[in-house]
């Protein structure tokens, strides 16, 4: 919480004052530096310290839309504390439109990291080392993978108060209660005891202005719960639904039953009860098409839109509670 001194990358943060900083730890096999932007801004007064990271996946460009619209907007610049602005963390896999990083591995599946492991590897460490420690809160946002599009939720550790708490300020349709994933980002960081919201919304590779609204003014109502900076002004030009955001612990994937062309019928983020009809599969040649039907009751909270699947591809994601 409030601190008098700041070091980052070796750079002191005083107060009232914007810093880019860059991390460099790692070159491409070309010797080319790769380096990555750091946006740090701090107020006059002391506050908490909020690291918001996008693009831990370099093909997740929702996320980093939604950081880019805070820096540009100047909404990252608090009254309170200090806010720390990773808009791509994995600047290798954006350069490529890839998920990955070069040495084709998640980056999001070997935190902490090791100074002596993959490419990968090394940079959660530094991520791990050099920031982390640093910071009270994180937002960190993502897309679905491939062509699955999330309807905007955060993901939590439900059994922490303070997190569900602050998911509920941050108000997207649906709270997503699920369970940490072994050497992710969001496991590292609960266990230096940071608060860490996850933001899952659209899809890789595209840009969508209703989840791009959702990730922005959730970021400014979360600013303005831990007291860094008063947006009710700003606020007041989005629309947010009256309606509680519904907390899901448990659902489940209905996968396609045949392969062929997918035709999913308009209801990401609607209630379906069991047995209707939600989609369909065809061929090419429009000699068959095949219903699908909900396996059973609850919202639908992510839609593969990919237009060819296959047999046992999941296709609709819905909550089960």
């Amino acid at each position: 919480m409030p601190r008098s001194k700041i070091e980052l990358l070796n750079q002191n943060i005083e107060r009232g004052k914007s810093y880019q900083l860059n991390l460099d730890i790692a070159k491409l096999h070309t010797r080319t530096t790769i380096q990555v932007p750091i946006i740090v801004e701090r107020a006059k007064e002391d506050g908490p310290v909020l690291l918001i990271t996008g693009g831990i996946h370099g093909n997740e460009i929702n996320g980093i839309e939604i950081v880019r619209q805070l820096i540009a907007k100047k909404y990252n610049i608090p009254e309170k504390g200090t806010i720390i602005c990773i808009p791509v963390v994995n600047v290798f896999g954006f350069l490529n439109q890839e998920r990955q990083f070069p040495d084709g591995r998640d980056l999001n599946r070997v935190f902490p990291g090791s100074p002596r492991g993959s490419l990968a590897s090394r940079f959660a460490y530094y991520i791990i080392k050099e920031i982390a420690p640093k910071v009270d809160y994180c937002i960190d946002f993502h897309t679905g993978g491939d062509s699955r599009f999330n309807v905007p939720q955060i993901r939590i550790n439900q059994e922490d108060p303070e997190s569900l708490a602050l998911a509920k300020v941050f108000h997207t349709p649906f709270i997503i209660g699920s369970a940490r994933r072994d050497k992710s980002f969001r496991q590292a960081m609960h266990k230096l005891k940071k608060k860490i919201l996850l933001f899952e919304g659209g899809k890789s590779n595209h840009l969508d202005t209703r989840v791009t609204q959702a990730g922005v003014s959730g970021a400014m109502r979360v600013m303005q719960e831990l007291g860094m900076r008063n947006f009710k002004e700003e606020l007041s030009r989005f629309e947010v639904s009256p309606e509680e955001p519904l907390m899901i612990t448990d659902s489940k994937w209905t996968r396609a039953n045949y392969s062929g062309m997918f035709h999913p019928k308009p209801i990401l983020g609607k209630k379906v009860k069991k047995g209707t009809v939600i989609g369909s599969i065809s061929d090419p040649f429009g000699y068959f098409e095949r219903n699908i039907k909900a396996s059973h009751s609850g919202y639908v909270i992510c839609i593969n839109e990919s237009p060819i699947v296959n047999q046992g591809d999941a296709v609709f994601h819905i909550s089960r509670d």
